[in-house]
């Protein structure tokens, strides 16, 4: 990817990334103010593909700026990076769409702030 696309990729990532903090939003303020619980807290292993720290830090970033998720840190992995992230999540229905959704994120964390490589 070339570094000439790059403003436009950020820009690109920062609607969607809004579009998900108003819908996650939504999601923590409908279950705070009906009855009974929607959530359904969990903590899920997520294999990271990105091998730079910055990459890694910027997802994590994201992931805890979204309302109903929180990054809990960094762990070694047999992943083909080597590291995996341990993130709470609290409005995914089971850990194969709340993995499902991270994963979405982190391709597109890639391919916004990369210049070379991006998304594999």
């Amino acid at each position: 990817m070339s570094v000439l696309t790059l403003p436009f990729r950020v820009a690109w990532f920062a609607l969607w990334f809004t579009g998900q903090v108003v819908l996650s939003a939504g999601a923590v303020v409908k279950d705070v103010f009906t009855r009974g619980q929607a959530a359904t807290p969990r903590v899920v292993r997520l294999p990271l593909t990105s091998e730079h720290d910055a990459h890694t830090t910027l997802l994590g970033m994201f992931i805890t700026l979204t309302p109903g998720t929180l990054t809990l840190g960094v762990v070694e992995d047999a992943g083909p990076s080597g590291q995996a992230m341990l993130v709470h999540c609290m409005y995914d229905d089971d850990a194969e769409t709340a993995l499902a959704s991270l994963r979405d994120m982190e391709r597109r964390v890639l391919t916004a702030f990369s210049v070379r490589g991006g998304a594999r």
